[in-house]
């Protein structure tokens, strides 16, 4: 079974459903007028435009922009804007902007490398202090580093465009390492939130539609009554996430059949779950009572326009006032955007309730983006960071933890929190599982915590925490199932092919492929002709995910490992060398790229692959112990 397998494992991509045509958001204008008005300003709208629209705000009239042995200089030439560079190397390169990325706070401009492979220059232009910048002043990133705006992590198409455009399609050669690809219309058109409108245009001709379209012709559906639909429609770029398939999936998709969200992983998030890299709003959303309560992103944004519904407090107390809201009704109604609730001056940066429930992070430089898990502000957890502090900063949290007690003595949002639990396991301070199982198998305790609990408890994996946590894999949230999968791993053979068996067949992808994963390790032998072709299902489409990534440096980390696993050294060798061909930077290859030489091939190969690494990281440790192992 396990040779079917790693023959799958490097096969093509499978192809996918077909599904009704793009046709253009200059389709819908004629009988959509309003809301194509609101849309054409909107920053979807203007996520990713050509240079012949207009939209380039930043000066190309011979300026120059220079950092750190680098040097840009800007101009307007026959074609349209130009941009001269010289790399730190010294060579000097002409590039003609190829598109714009954005409107504000930011504007982000895209040079065509090769052939059909889009980069995003590390260069960008502030909307507001009207100037040049870079987005990583304090990193040294020469032409060969694959963190260099030339390099993988800043390819467009790969890392970007499917949230940037409307039907796209990455088209990515992994033997030439080149890209074809396509897209219905750059930007975030009509049909990326409303599906493909073809159909919807037959339906208006009278024609008949098909049975897995809906009564206007769309394969999403959005109104009251799906708001679940429509925030999981939104998450697929407002995420943080690993695309299942080509990352543009057609709309309507369930988002875990499309995607694997992250949980609030160190390095992601803060360990109450508070944002710290650019987690892109859905993981945060999940966290918020407001999610559990029903509301969704429609609530608070207009869906064409992307605005908020009103100005400052507004679009709060449309809901947390006296009033109140009849759609939701458990919501306590009371005057909140008084002083005597949040303490601070009228019409004061403190009154705003967004200071306190929302704090805001700047990425990219100078676009600030705000947590959307509205979360009471806790400074007494001593967690690091928290919404008094942000403004206060000559004050400490112990200061802001009394002034919150002194205003809220009678408060009931002072206890246990699953941050500190969350914080000891991340620093191997936690004296064994039972804390995090508690908050793994807690109901009240939201989906995304209750996973991220499983995630942490990978290091306690034990037979009784695989039986304690068995639960979990019939949980009615699929992030919670596919991120418990994992602690079967130490349950006794039969206990973990029964538990991990119904997963199999379960109706989300992101399910499936977790537990197709952990079928690689258990022999086919004890497994039912039945099960095998079950596992064989799985593992076909977790080789559809992978083949859609194939111009990710990480994706062939993933490969040389599985093949390792299968004990195909010449495989993972081959993926190993691919990993430092897109990246020569990755560390953790290249004593792999070694090792696997030296089984393949013999000493002299290794001490070859060792030079060449070395030459790329002189002062890597593990190369260096390699060199004295390997002198001959």
């Amino acid at each position: 079974m396990r040779a079917a397998l790693l023959v799958w494992l490097f096969l093509p991509g499978f192809a996918f459903a077909q599904s009704p045509e793009y046709v253009g958001s200059d389709q819908c204008i004629e009988c959509h007028t309003a809301e194509a008005e609101a849309w054409a300003t909107s920053h979807h709208a203007l996520a990713w435009t050509e240079i012949e629209a207009g939209h380039i705000v930043a000066d190309f009239d011979g300026t120059r922009f220079d950092h750190d042995g680098m040097s840009v200089e800007f101009s307007v030439a026959s074609d349209g804007p130009q941009a001269n560079v010289t790399e730190k190397d010294g060579v000097t390169t002409e590039y003609g902007v190829h598109s714009v990325v954005g409107i504000e706070p930011l504007q982000q401009y895209l040079f065509e490398t090769e052939p059909g492979r889009l980069q995003s220059f590390d260069v960008v232009w502030d909307t507001e202090a009207r100037q040049w910048f870079h987005l990583y002043p304090d990193q040294d990133l020469p032409p060969d580093d694959g963190l260099h705006w030339t390099g993988p992590y800043k390819n467009w198409n790969a890392r970007c465009a499917e949230c940037h455009a409307t039907g796209f399609e990455k088209n990515y050669d992994a033997q030439t390492r080149s890209y074809a690809s396509t897209q219905s219309e750059i930007g975030v058109g009509c049909e990326a939130c409303h599906g493909p409108g073809s159909a919807h245009i037959d339906w208006t001709r009278g024609q008949k539609l098909t049975a897995d379209l809906n009564e206007f012709g769309f394969t999403m559906s959005w109104g009251r009554g799906r708001t679940e639909d429509e925030i999981q429609q939104c998450a697929g770029c407002h995420s943080r996430r690993e695309a299942h398939g080509d990352g543009n999936p057609t709309p309507g998709t369930p988002y875990h059949e499309a995607y694997n969200l992250a949980v609030l992983r160190p390095g992601l998030y803060h360990p109450d779950g508070q944002i710290l890299d650019e987690v892109y709003v859905y993981g945060s959303f999940l966290q918020s009572k407001m999610y559990a309560q029903g509301v969704g992103c429609m609530n608070c944004h207009d869906p064409h326009s992307a605005e908020l519904k009103a100005d400052g407090n507004g679009v709060c107390t449309q809901c947390h006032s006296p009033a109140g809201n009849p759609d939701f009704p458990t919501l306590t109604a009371k005057e909140y955007d008084t002083s005597a609730h949040h303490h601070h001056p009228e019409d004061s940066a403190g009154a705003q309730c967004k200071s306190c429930h929302m704090i805001e992070r700047v990425y990219m430089g100078v676009d600030g983006r705000r947590d959307h898990s509205f979360r009471i502000p806790r400074p007494d957890l001593g967690l690091g960071e928290d919404a008094c502090t942000d403004c206060h900063q000559a004050e400490d949290q112990a200061w802001a933890a009394k002034r919150i007690e002194e205003w809220f003595p009678a408060s009931t949002h002072r206890g246990p929190n699953y941050g500190t639990v969350f914080q000891a396991a991340i620093d191997g301070r936690a004296d064994g599982p039972d804390a995090l199982l508690g908050i793994a198998t807690d109901p009240s305790q939201p989906g995304i915590i209750r996973a991220t609990a499983a995630y942490l408890l990978q290091p306690f994996g034990s037979a009784d925490v695989a039986e304690q946590t068995a639960s979990l894999l019939s949980d009615t949230d699929p992030l919670v199932r596919a991120n418990a999968v994992v602690l079967q791993r130490q349950a006794a053979l039969p206990d973990q092919i029964q538990r991990l068996e119904p997963l199999l067949s379960d109706p989300l992808r992101n399910v499936r492929i977790s537990a197709a994963k952990e079928f690689l390790n258990i022999p086919g032998k004890a497994l039912t002709p039945e099960q095998q072709a079950q596992v064989a299902r799985g593992m076909e489409e977790w080789q559809g995910t992978i083949a859609n990534r194939l111009d990710f440096p990480e994706t062939h980390l993933v490969l040389g490992g599985m093949a390792l696993t299968f004990r195909n050294a010449p495989a993972a060798e081959r993926a190993f060398r691919e990993v430092v061909t897109l990246d020569p930077q990755r560390a953790e290859a290249w004593p792999m790229l070694v090792q696997l030489a030296q089984i393949n091939r013999g000493a002299d190969a290794a001490r070859e692959v060792l030079q060449e690494g070395l030459e790329v990281l002189a002062n890597d440790p593990v190369l260096l112990q390699f060199r004295a192992q390997l002198a001959p």
